[in-house]
C-alpha cells in the first residue's frame, strides 16, 4: 500500500502533521522505534499518578491560537511552575525573584535587593566576560551565581563554568517581585490525565506502527509513501555524513516512595555541584494528586554517546556549523520534510513545536 505521508515519531511534531494531514484526506502512516506514542512527552500511570517518563513537562504559552488547538485535545488544570532550588541546607525560590533575595540577604524591598546585587557586580571589576562564569557573576554578583547557578549549570553541562562560553547565559531573569510563578506565560497547566491522551486523540483512526525502526523499515518499503516527515535526528539520516552532532542527555531514576508528599512540591532543584543530580521531580503534584504514595524522578545530566537517547542540543558555533551543512542536505531533498527538536537541532518548549508542525502544515497542505 502507498501513503501519502510516512510520518516518523510520535512526538508532538508528527502527531500534529499526521492528525491535519488525515483531516485534510491523505493518507498516513506513523511509525515510531519505541514501543509506545507521544515521544518524550509520553506519561505512564504509576500508582494512579501519570509520571512524565522522559522528564517534566509543563505546558506554557503566552499565544491564544496555540492555547486553543491544544485544548481541543485535553483540558488543562490550573498548574503553575513554582520550583525550588536547594543548596546545601538553604531553601530558595525561583526564579530569582524577592523571596529569593530576601532568604539570601536578610532584606524587604526591592531597592535594597538592587542595591546589593548592584554592589555586588561592581566590586567584580568583570568588563567584558570571558566565559560563562564571568558572564553570570556580571549580571546577578557572587551569592547568586555561587549559590544557584554555578553547580547546577556545571552538573547541566558536565563542564566547569569557566570553560562554558559566556555565550550560553545571554540574561538572567531577576525579578524584583514576590512572585513565584516561574513563566512569564498567559495560558499555563497540565493536561488533565496526563499527555499521552492528548496524542491518542491526535492519532485516532491513522494506522501507528510501534517498534519500527525507520531505517529498517525503509529498507524493506523504499517506495511506501509519496513524501516523509521526519522528527528524528538529522544527522543519522544522512548517515552522519559530516560527523556527530552533539548532545546532553538526561538519564532519569525513578521509584515509588512508600509516603503520601516526598519533597512538598514538583520540581525541586539541586544546585550544589556534590549532589549529583540537577532534580527531583514528583510528579503527583503537576495534578494535585492525593494518592497514598508517591512517584519521584531523580534527574542525571550526562554527556550523549550514539546509542543513547539525545535530549539537549549543544547549540555551540562548533555544532551550529555543523547542522547548517545537514540542513542544506535537507533543503536540496524535496521528499523528506524535517521537524521537531532532533529533526531542526534545535531546543523546543511545547508550544513552539505545535507553532512550528502547524507552520509546516500550512506550508506543505495549503
Amino acid at each position: 500500500m502507498k501513503y501519502d505521508y510516512l510520518v516518523v515519531g510520535t512526538g508532538l511534531f508528527g502527531s500534529i502533521f499526521a492528525y491535519e494531514a488525515k483531516k485534510r484526506g491523505k493518507n498516513v502512516l506513523i511509525i515510531d522505534k519505541r514501543p509506545h506514542i507521544a515521544g518524550n512527552i509520553y506519561t505512564e500511570k504509576i500508582e494512579n499518578i501519570n509520571v512524565h517518563t522522559y522528564g517534566a513537562h509543563i505546558f506554557h504559552t503566552s499565544d491564544k491560537t496555540i492555547w486553543e488547538y491544544i485544548n481541543q485535545f485535553a483540558e488543562f488544570n490550573n498548574y503553575i511552575n513554582s520550583p525550588i532550588a536547594i543548596y546545601k541546607n538553604e531553601i530558595y525560590n525561583l526564579p530569582f525573584n524577592m523571596n529569593t533575595f530576601s532568604k539570601m540577604w536578610n532584606i524587604k524591598t526591592p531597592q535594597e535587593a538592587k542595591n546589593e546585587i548592584a554592589k555586588q557586580i561592581a566590586n567584580l571589576n568583570i568588563t567584558s566576560p570571558k566565559n560563562l562564569e564571568e558572564q553570570a557573576l556580571s549580571l546577578v554578583g557572587k551569592d547568586v551565581y555561587e549559590k544557584l547557578i554555578k553547580g547546577y549549570t556545571e552538573k547541566q553541562w558536565g563542564r566547569n563554568c569557566r570553560d562554558l562560553p559566556a555565550f550560553i547565559i545571554k540574561r538572567l531573569p531577576l525579578r524584583f517581585t514576590y512572585d513565584n510563578n516561574y513563566f512569564n506565560a498567559r495560558y499555563q497547566g497540565i493536561p488533565i490525565g496526563g499527555y499521552t491522551s492528548i496524542i491518542e486523540k491526535m492519532l485516532n483512526g491513522i494506522e501507528i506502527r510501534l517498534s519500527t525502526d525507520y531505517f529498517d523499515f525503509i529498507k524493506q518499503n523504499p517506495d511506501i509513501a509519496e513524501k516523509t516527515v521526519f522528527t528524528g535526528s538529522i544527522d543519522e539520516f544522512f548517515n552522519y555524513r559530516f560527523g556527530h552532532l552533539q548532545y546532553r542527555t538526561v538519564n532519569f531514576e525513578t521509584e515509588v516512595v512508600d509516603t503520601e508528599n516526598y519533597q512538598g512540591n514538583a520540581v525541586v532543584n539541586y544546585t550544589e555541584r556534590e549532589v549529583p543530580y540537577t532534580r527531583i521531580i514528583e510528579h503527583k503534584h503537576f495534578e494535585f494528586g492525593t494518592q497514598p504514595k508517591t512517584v519521584i524522578s531523580r534527574e542525571y545530566s550526562m554527556e550523549w554517546k550514539p546509542g543513547i537517547e539525545p535530549y539537549y542540543p549543544v547549540n555551540d558555533d562548533v555544532n551550529t556549523a555543523l547542522f547548517e551543512k545537514y540542513n542544506e542536505l535537507a533543503k536540496a531533498d524535496t521528499h523528506v520534510i524535517f521537524g521537531g527538536r532532533l529533526g531542526n537541532y534545535k531546543y523546543y518548549d511545547m508550544d513552539k513545536v505545535i507553532e512550528a508542525a502547524l507552520k509546516t502544515v500550512a506550508e506543505e497542505l495549503h
